[in-house]
């Protein structure tokens, strides 16, 4: 979900709308007998060296990774190529476009070894089995403290403050048609306010001088005032649409560290994402791929995911570092909504937002 690690990993699913390759690069996903699996992914993938090396040693496979652009991308890409994909398991689906990628046959069904470990909440197609939940984390709005703190104006906490009249020309977001955390943002105020509302709520959004960009790396590192390239570049919007774990990544890989956390989020602008990992229908390592789904879902795995991609693991057990969840709780109250709701309306939503929002 790129630049260097320190900004990619903030951001689940965005990116640089590029094609590039990690690990072994010989054989392809190969024929069924292939030593190689390949995992397709946005280019926020990310996972220790030792712990893929665990997986390699144990499996006897070798993990290729292509990495291709940002989530909505991707997705797009592999069912554009779902009859002769570009690897065998991929990573990245989440709730926002699961029924794209179910409804387009994209992937094949396998029950994944630990799937009876997935907290409920975040389980999906148990009948066919087609994806695997793999992470989660919270779209939300984050702020930058020290543009508050020297305006001595109180952050935004809610979806309602984004509109009032002291909070013009600060927020910056990611084009619902083209961005995963974009597109999660307008369902969270669809969620909020209603299938009636929630264009009310964006034309008043628009009039306080809400900015869209493309992606995530635009507007968090180009545009976000509070992120640590946007301090060294001059950026003038102190409001984006970001995660719940982007400021434990600010200062993670900070150097030095802060004793905080230099950004915070609106609590109250968050919206609960989910994402999966399946088998590509037609895939050519199919044994390798089931094995790849099955680490994925280790304690191993999902234990080492919150340092490198910033999201939290599925499996219920796998503990998170302190240093994450100090500077990067969960929300507590997250807008949600059901996948069937996000397929019924989604594309319909989108067309009229792109009306509404960029026209």
């Amino acid at each position: 979900m790129s630049i260097t690690k320190k900004a990619t990993v903030v951001a689940v699913g965005l990116g640089l709308v590029t094609l590039s390759a990690c690990g072994s690069s010989d054989g392809g996903s190969g024929g069924g007998d292939s030593k190689t699996v390949t995992l397709v992914s946005h280019d926020s993938w990310a996972v220790s060296k030792n712990v893929l090396a665990d997986f390699e040693k144990q499996s006897g496979y070798k993990v290729r990774v292509l990495k291709d652009g940002d989530a909505g991308q991707a997705v797009n890409k592999a069912i554009l190529t779902k009859d002769n994909p570009q690897g065998d398991v991929f990573f990245g689906v989440d709730n926002t476009l699961l029924s794209r990628a179910l409804d387009n046959g994209l992937f094949q069904s396998y029950e994944a070894k630990g799937s009876d470990q997935i907290a409920a909440a975040y389980r999906a197609d148990q009948s066919k089995h087609r994806v695997t939940p793999i992470d989660t984390g919270d779209i939300c709005v984050n702020y930058d403290k020290a543009y508050f703190s020297k305006h001595k104006l109180t952050p935004p906490t809610s979806f309602d403050d984004l509109i009032k009249p002291a909070y013009k020309n600060l927020l910056v977001t990611e084009n619902a048609s083209t961005s995963s955390p974009g597109l999660g943002f307008l369902l969270g105020t669809a969620a909020k306010y209603g299938d009636d509302d929630w264009t009310d709520y964006w034309k008043k959004l628009k009039a306080n001088g809400v900015k869209v960009v493309d992606g995530w790396e635009q507007a968090y590192n180009e545009e976000f005032s509070g992120s640590s390239t946007g301090k060294k570049t001059g950026a003038d919007r102190p409001l984006v649409v970001s995660y719940a774990s982007s400021p434990p990544a600010e200062v993670i890989y900070a150097d030095p560290k802060p004793t905080t956390a230099p950004t915070g989020v609106a609590t109250g602008t968050c919206f609960r994402q989910v994402e999966y990992a399946g088998l590509l229908s037609n895939a050519s390592n199919t044994k390798g791929g089931k094995a790849l789904l099955d680490f994925l879902l280790t304690k191993e795995f999902q234990e080492d995911m919150p340092l490198n991609m910033f999201v939290y693991p599925v499996r219920e057990g796998a503990q998170v570092p302190a240093e994450f969840t100090k500077y990067g709780p969960q929300a507590k109250d997250p807008e949600t909504m059901d996948p069937a709701q996000i397929a019924d309306n989604r594309d319909q939503w989108v067309k009229s937002w792109t009306s509404l929002v960029l026209k």
